[in-house]
């Protein structure tokens, strides 16, 4: 298995890949939903806000991760992770975890100091995320299961209280992904 930083040319494998996952786990309209959001995020974000990470085997994508910028007003370099897929018959395979750390890997190379996503905190606490309190980082929008806004640090300082809001790329700024 190959894991890559994603450039251009592959959009679309990468978008079926996220259709298909979702639709197989949380049905068909699911599948759309976040097939649209991987479709808005791959061309419509800045290419200084947002990483790819793919997994290639055989020379199929088989699983994909995507980070984009999450500005934080007077705090240090942020991104948000998400979302997150490995094609259904490729999962417990530990494909997943490794796309997490090799996309923070590469993060941590460019200086970026915290990682948040939006998710279940027993899968992603297996990465190194825990939970983090609205009190210590707001999330962008109003989150409809607040348990699930998880952070880490890549400056091995712990996540610190930051003032102010935060703000995530266009394509996530929409309430039904939070």
């Amino acid at each position: 298995m190959d894991i890559t930083v994603h450039r251009t040319g592959s959009n679309e494998a990468i978008i079926n890949l996220f259709t298909r996952t979702f639709a197989d786990s949380e049905g068909e309209a699911e599948g759309q939903v976040i097939g649209g959001l991987v479709h808005d995020l791959l061309t419509t974000t800045a290419e200084e806000d947002i990483y790819c990470v793919t997994a290639t085997e055989d020379g199929e994508v088989v699983g994909c991760i995507i980070f984009t910028r999450l500005t934080l007003t007077d705090g240090p370099v942020a991104f948000l992770m998400a979302p997150v897929a490995v094609l259904t018959g490729c999962q417990g395979k530990g494909t997943g975890q490794m796309l997490i750390k090799s996309g923070l890997e590469k993060l941590k190379e460019h200086g970026v100091e915290l990682v948040f996503t939006y998710g279940d905190p027993d899968f992603y606490g297996k990465t190194g995320f825990r939970p983090v309190s609205e009190d210590v980082v707001r999330a962008p929008l109003k989150l409809t299961y607040p348990e699930g806004w998880l952070g880490q640090s890549l400056a091995g300082t712990g996540i610190r209280p930051v003032a102010g809001r935060s703000y995530c790329v266009e394509a996530f700024n929409k309430a039904v992904y939070w």
